[in-house]
């Protein structure tokens, strides 16, 4: 089998990857591994914003508030400190970098979206503010000669060994690598790609929970999903996002008789926190028998739509929709996961030498509905501190060579398993990864219940076998990551008894029991075991 030794591996190249790459940099070398080209990741969409309190009126205990106020309770009040606390110089430091955001004459420029009191949000080229981090990221990627990439990639597990992590297995041009480092950081992202609609990216499909699952680590408050309001809903038309900004700009929402709803709901109305909007929504096209609500902007400004949506206006106008002129048919859509791999602050996990920042990671920042652009924040600080950590980690650890020798004679983990054949006949796993989407979707979506998310577990569980198939291909280990996952939220929201922030039970509407508490999972010789923790 071929082997590779480095000093520090990144999986996946967001702002959190990246950001905890160039940490890295100056005590060895970094390889960044990605299933897809370096840019293709959430951050690349990320539209509408960061979070920062930067601005005149804000303050960074303004900014605490509004996150622990969306968090709905569950937030991790010293994981909100830091975000909110070290945001700014994170922000300051990609300036310095070279980092282009939006300016009213020599200030910066900053909105507001939902559920933040305070204008905030930086913006970069209008709609762009993810690709405008990329960008600043991946260039201060190759001013640091220590940092690597291998695209196309796909990291297949964690190599543990002892309760240690010494690296991972990846598919790489056709055969299985050894890849060892003397600490490991996950950055794969979150699990959009689960649900029927959403409005990330297709690599989205939860690898890194599922890989950090299997190797024993815990994961934390996987019930929590995140649904955006506004998807672009529009036969013919690709998932697309209608930023959160828009309605941070005054948009409003109409339903299919074109009348608002949005104060019959909430008193922030439009710029209520996103759960909340969502299943107004939701209730709204079941009231109305109609598939979609619609966003509308019409009575602003012609030229301020276009000059600060300017890729939402060119996209809605492939599909024949001006949205100066036209009201846009949205409906929610899977956005971002509170839950993931449970680290603590400085991003380790309860496997040495592994660590995780970003969506695939839970620090209890966002507790279970996270604030508008405050995720974009997080990838950049605690990408940094998670870096720094497994740095430190990597130059105290000692020589890889005996653990690689024990690991090299072991079999690979896909040796002596199922074929993706079934009594003669190959899956259709195109087929199963759409029906898992659909089942997600309908039955453990924005509104759930014991009911059907028992119906949920049943369905799942008939493809069990897939787990312990031999997998050579990307889509039968994509899905074999999707179907982890999603038995992984299954079970966690069958647990929590109750409605907190996004997660939402027709049959338990109140807190419930414990509310309060997170619920971690990870694996048993009998399945899951699950906590209940403070």
């Amino acid at each position: 089998m071929d082997r590779e030794f480095v000093d520090f591996l990144v999986i996946g190249s967001g702002v959190a990857g990246l950001r905890a790459a160039i940490e890295m940099a100056p005590y060895g070398d970094v390889l960044v591994v990605t299933k897809d080209v370096p840019t293709e990741s959430s951050t690349e969409y990320a539209q509408g914003g960061i979070a920062v309190a930067l601005s005149d009126e804000d303050r960074v205990g303004i900014h605490l508030e509004d996150t622990l106020l969306a968090g709905d309770g569950l937030c991790r009040e010293n994981a909100v400190r830091v975000l909110v606390g070290e945001g700014p110089d994170r922000i300051n430091e990609l300036i310095e970098w070279g980092a282009e955001f939006d300016r009213e004459g020599a200030k910066l420029a900053f909105t507001r979206e939902a559920a933040h009191s305070k204008n905030r949000i930086l913006h970069a080229h209008g709609d762009s503010t993810g690709k405008e981090l990329e960008r600043v990221l991946l260039n201060k990627v190759r001013t640091c000669p220590s940092i690597r990439k291998y695209p196309f990639a796909y990291t297949l597990d964690l190599i543990v060994s002892d309760g240690v992590c010494l690296g991972v297995k990846a598919l790489r041009e056709g055969r299985v690598e050894n890849l060892y480092s003397k600490a490991t950081l996950l950055a794969t992202g979150g699990a959009g790609q689960l649900f029927e609609r959403t409005t990330n990216p297709a690599v989205a499909t939860a690898d890194g929970m599922a890989m950090a699952f299997r190797a024993g680590a815990t994961l934390e408050d996987m019930e929590f999903v995140q649904f955006h309001p506004t998807g672009l809903y529009l036969a013919g038309a690709p998932n697309f996002l209608l930023s959160e900004a828009m309605r941070g700009e005054g948009a409003v929402l109409r339903n299919i008789s074109k009348e608002t709803f949005m104060k019959n709901y909430h008193p922030m109305a439009e710029l209520a926190p996103r759960d909340v909007v969502s299943r107004a929504i939701i209730s709204e096209m079941v009231k109305t028998e109609s598939s979609h609500v619609y966003l509308d902007l019409t009575h602003l400004d012609k030229s301020f739509v276009k000059k600060r949506f300017p890729t939402i206006y060119s996209t809605c106008l492939m599909y024949k929709i001006d949205l100066t002129e036209d009201m846009v048919p949205v409906s929610p859509a899977a956005h971002y996961i509170m839950g993931g791999v449970k680290t603590d602050l400085h991003g380790a996990t309860d496997i040495k030498c592994l660590y995780a920042a970003g969506e695939v990671a839970c620090t209890g920042v966002h507790g279970a509905n996270r604030l508008a652009s405050n995720s974009l924040l997080e990838g950049l600080v605690f990408g940094a501190r998670a870096g720094q950590a497994a740095a430190e980690c990597g130059m105290q650890n000692a020589e890889l060579g005996n653990f690689t020798k024990v690991q090299d004679s072991k079999s690979s983990p896909q040796e002596g398993r199922r074929s993706e054949k079934v009594k003669g006949s190959e899956l259709d796993l195109n087929d199963i990864r759409n029906s898992l989407r659909r089942i997600m979707w309908e039955r453990a979506g924005i509104i759930r219940c014991g009911e059907s998310l028992n119906d949920a577990k049943a369905r799942l569980s008939e493809w069990s076998l897939i787990l312990d198939m031999d997998l050579n291909s990307k889509i039968s280990l994509e899905l074999k990551n999707m179907l982890t996952v999603a038995m992984l939220i299954t079970e966690s929201a069958l647990d929590r008894k109750g409605s907190v922030g996004a997660h939402y039970r027709s049959d338990f509407k109140e807190r419930g029991e414990d509310w309060e508490k997170h619920l971690t999972i990870s694996k048993n010789d009998s399945g899951y075991k699950k906590c209940l923790i403070p």
